[in-house]
């Protein structure tokens, strides 16, 4: 199955991180392509931008931002976006995405990603939002499933559905973080199966996966580790749904040399090995 905007299976990326860039560029390691963080290059020239435009050159590209809010009461900002539009033409971005969330209140960021309150009216005021970036931007924008750790008592849905609902009515990508459906599932005591399960699977353009800190009482999404293997067979189960998406590894704490990352995020290789042998049986199958 492909994704409803036919938007290319990138293969296996890792996060540009400042602490590679030598590498990288020295060395042109045999990465599928790198997630870009958009704010970090937003609003900044000289050497960063420098090495985005070597990458960007070099290796297909996504952008993923921690600050649009689309999930905010306040205006959206235009000047936010406008810098996002501009960046992602330069990198001939393959989509932006971002995350399910608010992030503040009356101008205040908290530079976090806080928990939606999962309601009817909360669903109707961030699909309008939605469609007015992906009309902004020219292209259906991509939202994320974040990590919570708490949650609103108003809620009256589960996060799977709110999704669902809200990238059909406002006709948006998927980028789903099967790391963040695990923790979420630790924190709140919900089957991260089902999460998976419910998704719609044309709407996943790409997936996250990553290492997390477990605290006993609860799970910290720390990007600062290798992916446990149930994190590792939520991938599994999910990518047999959707059929081959971009899969990217975030490390972003603790950060260790970049082959250590990339093998990481080579770990999804079999996954995806077994999912395409599959579908050429069947395409065998289905030509006889």
């Amino acid at each position: 199955m492909s994704n409803r905007w036919g938007f290319q299976d990138l293969g296996i990326g890792v996060g540009l991180r400042t602490v590679h860039f030598g590498e990288i560029l020295g060395q042109r390691p045999a990465v599928d392509w790198f997630e870009i963080l958009s704010e970090n290059f937003m609003d900044t020239g000289g050497r960063p931008m420098w090495v985005l435009d070597q990458v960007a050159e070099r290796y297909p590209v996504a952008l993923h931002g921690v600050s649009l809010g689309i999930g905010n009461t306040d205006p959206l900002n235009f000047e936010h976006l406008g810098k996002l539009k501009d960046l992602a033409k330069r990198t001939k971005a393959h989509w932006v995405s971002d995350h399910l969330c608010w992030t503040g209140i009356l101008g205040r960021n908290t530079h976090d990603l806080l928990p939606m309150p999962l309601t009817e009216a909360a669903l109707r005021h961030t699909t309008e939002r939605v469609r007015q970036v992906s009309d902004f931007l020219e292209r259906p924008l991509v939202l994320e499933n974040p990590s919570s750790y708490v949650e609103f008592a108003a809620s009256a849905m589960p996060e799977w559905e709110f999704l669902t609902r809200l990238s059909e009515a406002a006709d948006c990508g998927l980028l789903l973080d099967v790391n963040n459906v695990y923790v979420s599932s630790f924190n709140h005591g919900f089957d991260p199966n089902a999460y998976v399960d419910a998704i719609p699977a044309d709407r996943v353009v790409q997936f996250h996966l990553a290492g997390h800190t477990n605290k006993g009482t609860h799970i910290l999404d720390t990007h600062s580790d290798h992916a446990i293997d149930p994190v590792w067979e939520l991938y599994r189960r999910a990518v047999a749904r959707t059929g081959l998406v971009a899969m990217l590894y975030e490390w972003d704490e603790n950060i260790p040399e970049f082959a250590v990352v990339h093998a990481e995020a080579l770990k999804a290789k079999p996954y995806r090995d077994a999912l395409a042998v599959a579908g050429s049986k069947e395409a065998a199958v289905g030509s006889r």
